[in-house]
């Protein structure tokens, strides 16, 4: 939540790529920490080393999906956007999979496990240095024009940028007539109030959705389910997770991103509803445990087909140049501090409902989960113009023009 907060202290100062390269100095010393924490003899070791990774996490999930936002072409701003999410359920999968007691999840390989941290961020520091800036950092913050051209013909591929460069200058101007945009500004202002409140809403959808309470205790769930192997039905549901997170790359340019995010919740809310239903009736049916699988399976990939990738990317769609870091901040804390409330909160609603995180608890929880999906479509829904319009091919001077209110580019709506 703190490292979500700082991402304007950094975007704007350092730039997107360098931000993003400082910033694993973070995952360097929680390596060191946690790896060897055991060694040491210290958990205080391990608390400040899991402190320090939370810091790095809030940071890069302001700093990636901002970075791809500005890097991409219009007609696949929306497919780039949602490869920041392919990474974070791949990175999922591969902890689940070296998770496994036959590999590192064991009382003398743990301290390695946490520690594998290291070896993405030394890789992101040799790689990262090769990547471009951001062409909108260098022409509209630095004011560097022949280096933010020479970026964009390296991106697009071609020697004719003047279209997007025109692009940037209008933005650039735009900017000039307006001032520094704080984030108790983005409330205070009717320009900024309503994108601010749809991009909130979104990553509350996203979190209260319920989705990390089935991440977090779904062995436990997947016991309660009857399953004999649940750590591998748990990486089953990792796959499933993956997977549709690649099927949503492919449709959201076609399909428009509110369209994706409403289809996920609704099938959010029915899977949640159809695993109560078969866990309840379990002790009478023992088949049901299948259903209560697949109703599982289901929920993670409703979840990536919309709700996991958009409330990512489209922040950066929803605001310009200036307000954008602020913007990041704010909705980076909504996810994180959503985040932290469903997963610390789940294991004590299970608790009350029934049993320590099982029996009758889980299957209310489930409940619980289905009744929350819906909670987001409100704010999604509304109707076709202010509430959530879909921006698919639209440039970034369309989406939101500050000019005597909000106007809206409706294109691919």
């Amino acid at each position: 939540m703190i490292g979500s907060f700082s991402v304007g202290l950094f975007v704007n100062r350092f730039g997107r790529r360098n931000s993003m390269l400082m910033s694993n100095i973070l995952a360097f010393v929680s390596a060191v920490l946690m790896g060897f924490s055991k060694m040491a003899f210290s958990f205080e070791m391990l608390i400040l080393g899991r402190f320090i990774i939370g810091l790095y996490s809030g940071l890069t999930t302001g700093f990636v999906p901002m970075y791809v936002g500005e890097v991409s072409p219009t007609a696949l701003r929306g497919a780039l956007g949602t490869f920041h999410q392919l990474g974070i359920v791949l990175g999922i999968l591969i902890a689940q999979v070296f998770g496994l007691d036959l590999i590192m999840g064991n009382d003398s390989l743990w301290p390695l496990l946490l520690g594998f941290i290291f070896v993405p961020a030394l890789l992101q520091c040799i790689i990262l240095p090769f990547a471009p800036e951001s062409p909108r950092f260098l022409l509209i913050n630095r004011n560097e024009e022949n280096k933010a051209k020479s970026v964009l013909k390296k991106l697009r591929g071609t020697t004719d940028v003047s279209s997007d460069l025109q692009e940037m200058k209008e933005e650039s101007r735009q900017m000039m007539r307006e001032k520094k945009v704080t984030i108790m500004e983005l409330f205070r202002s009717p320009m900024y109030r309503q994108p601010i409140l749809i991009a909130i809403v979104l990553q509350l959808s996203q979190q209260l959705s319920g989705i990390n309470a089935v991440f977090y205790y779904s062995t436990s769930i997947f016991e309660k389910s009857g399953v004999e192997q649940p750590v591998y039905a748990t990486i089953g549901s990792g796959v499933v997770n993956t997977a549709f997170t690649v099927v949503s790359l492919f449709v959201v340019e076609r399909a428009g991103r509110r369209t994706l995010h409403l289809i996920g919740l609704a099938g959010m809310a029915g899977c949640a509803v159809l695993m109560t239903i078969a866990l309840t009736l379990l002790d009478q049916m023992p088949w049901m445990s299948y259903l209560s699988i697949v109703a599982i399976f289901g929920f993670v990939a409703f979840f990536e087909i919309g709700p996991g990738p958009i409330p990512w990317f489209i922040v950066a769609e929803l605001f310009s140049q200036g307000p954008r870091p602020a913007a990041f901040a704010v909705a980076g804390l909504s996810n994180w501090t959503s985040n932290f409330i469903v997963g610390m909160g789940f294991q004590y609603i299970a608790v009350i409902t029934g049993g320590p995180r099982g029996e009758r608890g889980t299957r209310e929880s489930g409940c619980l989960e289905g009744l929350r999906c819906p909670r987001g479509v409100p704010g999604i829904w509304g109707s076709r113009s202010p509430a959530h319009p879909d921006w698919v091919g639209s440039g970034w001077s369309q989406i939101p023009v500050l000019d005597q209110g909000w106007r809206w580019c409706l294109a691919g709506s």
